[in-house]
């Protein structure tokens, strides 16, 4: 076993009803050192007893949730519910995890975002700043989603913002066609025209750039079947 439970105890989560319990470090592996004080779970369920996964400083952990693999919680991060950690995953920061969330592969979740619902950030993926990301959203590869920035998915629909040069909130749909509708401001019609009307206006500019990405991310993620 790689880490033991000290006796210490607390109670936190929304109601302060959830009795979490420091962990300490009773071998050396990773960057850990044997005797290291962790951060807190609720239970051995919640943090695996194999690999380089690790709980920090205040970050708590509870729940049906689990962290594994080499994945790291920090900071003052929550992860709870039904969500999972792992790989070469990090949570920090003040970020929360919840729901049927999983952030994995070398995805960072960091700052004050939220992550929740069955959404999912993977690959080389950041989260961070306030966004939030839900639903059945996706985000993967080498995305970026920071700031004020909201991702929302439901099999049939993508909702992101602000974004553009507008800083506003850009909606993709599953149409009666059974092909994907954009709205976006002032712009309503199908995705291709979309991409036109994205090149006659930013060219290769950053908003352009955005988009563009954005369009790949509708996609390969709306359902239009």
């Amino acid at each position: 076993m790689k880490y033991e439970f000290t006796g210490e105890t607390k109670k936190v989560g929304l109601f302060g009803n959830i009795i979490v319990r420091r962990i300490r470090a009773t071998i050396a592996f990773g960057v850990v050192k044997a005797g290291d004080l962790g951060g807190w779970i609720e239970k051995e369920e919640n943090l695996s007893q194999e690999g380089d996964a690790w709980v920090y400083g205040n970050a708590w952990v509870y729940g049906n949730a689990r962290v594994y693999g080499d994945a790291r919680v920090c900071g003052n991060a929550w992860v709870c519910g039904n969500a999972r950690v792992c790989g070469n995953a990090w949570v920090y920061g003040d970020a929360r995890v919840y729901g049927n969330a999983r952030v994995y592969g070398n995805a960072r979740v960091y700052g004050n975002a939220r992550v929740y619902g069955n959404a999912g950030v993977y690959g080389d993926a950041e989260v961070y700043g306030d966004a939030r990301v839900y639903g059945d959203a996706k985000v993967c590869g080498d995305a970026r989603v920071c700031g004020d920035a909201w991702v929302l998915q439901v099999n049939h629909l993508l909702v992101i913002g602000p974004i553009g040069s507008r800083n506003s909130f850009t909606t993709f749909f599953r149409d009666k066609d059974k092909t994907i509708s954009v709205k976006c401001g002032c712009f309503f019609g199908k995705i291709d025209r979309f991409i036109e009307k994205v090149q006659e206006t930013h060219g290769d500019n950053k908003y352009a750039l955005v988009y563009r990405a954005v369009v790949e991310v509708a996609k390969a993620q709306i359902d239009l079947n």
